[in-house]
């Protein structure tokens, strides 16, 4: 994978620690490049640097430089907020100390340790001082890995990559299928991509392509049809493709005009089950039926787009809904990073497939919803459950559908 790899299919890497100990001299070191600036004072990073590479073997990375988790004063607030919401996109996490370990450095350690995030420390500015045995000792107790590190003559750099090559999820090293794993190889899938106000000129969305690609990846064939020549295009087939996709706005049409043995989804769907939790979004669905007048509904997009006329999470999503409600909901609609602190008001959370996310933020936000005990689910299985054709949206994936059924049965 190249440098224009999408951030949300990018290892992040988050960079923690205390005001001027080195965080952004590590990145700089680790990248070879100077990407954070570096000062003797305190707290010069102030909201969090982003810098993509290649890793290998792991491939493309996203480091994550933050503020200082012990930054002061009420600007000094706003910007450990913003440390904080970095928490829930890292995928592996660097805590960064100069030797010293209190209860910033704890509290680090257990924020990541909380969200499964696999934790590594670096003990940086070895060249002056070095970290104690005793403290070395309490980390392999408590199985923590741990790197000394001089970001001013580079030692440690091979023995970070290393670390971070040992400790990274698996699933970044065998990455996960998005649909090639229910197609199989020599077989075709029909892509169905309307092209309308929303379709990017002169270039397809992100997940259609990310679509295309891991098709390929797995051997697999791929017609891409626009919503009106499918029809023509299943007739001039000699035999049915293994699978139809399409974008959850054209579902009812597609429904129609593919065969009832043929399987159909969504690329929606299919998101919900790469970057988040498919049946934990099944369950969400659910709620739908539970709606009523009045309730206050959550609609999240991953990307910070410029919403059209006939926007999906503003404008159709809401007219469905209200319409399978029978009454007016309280649509709220976040973009990008603003996901809400308090999700109890809400009695049902919609998000995007978060195609521009990676699955750590997605099953960050799915964890915080259900601590908030709020039912969360994603466009497309809300627009499938809302039209009508919730079963078969979901009849490509056993697990999601069997357990739609038993909930569904009780």
């Amino acid at each position: 994978m190249s440098q224009d790899t999408p951030k949300g299919m990018r290892l992040h890497i988050g960079i923690f620690g205390r005001r001027n100990v080195g965080k952004s001299s590590l990145l700089n070191a680790i990248t070879r490049q100077q990407v954070s600036i570096v000062s003797d004072f305190a707290g010069t990073t102030t909201d969090p640097v982003e810098k993509p590479m290649e890793l290998l073997p792991v491939g493309p990375v996203l480091f994550i430089d933050t503020a200082g988790i012990d930054d002061e004063g009420a600007l000094g607030e706003l910007r450990i907020a913003k440390t904080h919401k970095a928490f829930d996109r890292t995928d592996l996490g660097i805590v960064v100390t100069d030797g010293e370990w209190g209860r910033f450095e704890e509290a680090i350690v257990s924020e990541l340790q909380s969200r499964q995030t696999p934790v590594i420390v670096v003990f940086n500015k070895c060249d002056l001082v070095a970290p104690s045995a005793e403290r070395l000792a309490q980390l392999e107790i408590a199985k923590l890995p741990w790197v000394r590190f001089s970001a001013l003559n580079g030692e440690g750099v091979l023995d970070l990559r290393q670390a971070i090559v040992n400790h990274c999820p698996p699933d970044f090293i065998a990455n996960p299928d998005i649909v090639g794993d229910l197609v199989g190889p020599g077989e075709l899938a029909i892509l169905v991509v309307p092209i309308d106000k929303e379709a990017p000129k002169g270039r397809l969305i992100l997940p259609q392509v990310q679509a295309i690609r891991d098709l390929l990846d797995n051997d697999a064939m791929a017609m891409v049809v626009k919503e009106r020549e499918l029809s023509a295009a299943l007739a001039k087939l000699k035999t049915p493709p293994k699978l139809v996709v399409t974008d959850s706005q054209a579902f009812l049409k597609v429904a129609a005009d593919t065969p009832p043995e043929v399987p159909m989804t969504g690329f929606s769907v299919l998101f919900s089950r790469f970057k988040g939790d498919l049946i934990s979004q099944t369950l969400g669905a659910m709620a739908i039926d539970d709606l009523k007048t009045g309730d206050k509904v959550l609609i999240a997009e991953a990307c910070s787009h410029h919403p059209i006329g006939e926007d999906i999470g503003r404008v159709k999503i809401p007219r469905w809904l209200t319409q399978y409600v029978g009454g007016k909901l309280d649509f709220v609609t976040v973009q990008g990073k603003d996901f809400p602190a308090d999700l109890t008001p809400y009695k049902l959370i919609i998000h995007c497939g978060g195609c521009t996310f990676n699955r750590k933020e997605m099953l960050n936000r799915i964890l915080r919803a259900k601590a908030a005990n709020v039912p969360i689910t994603n466009y497309g299985l809300t627009i499938a459950f809302s039209l009508g054709i919730f079963e078969r949206a979901l009849k490509p994936f056993p697990a999601a559908w069997e357990a739609w059924e038993a909930t569904r049965r009780k």
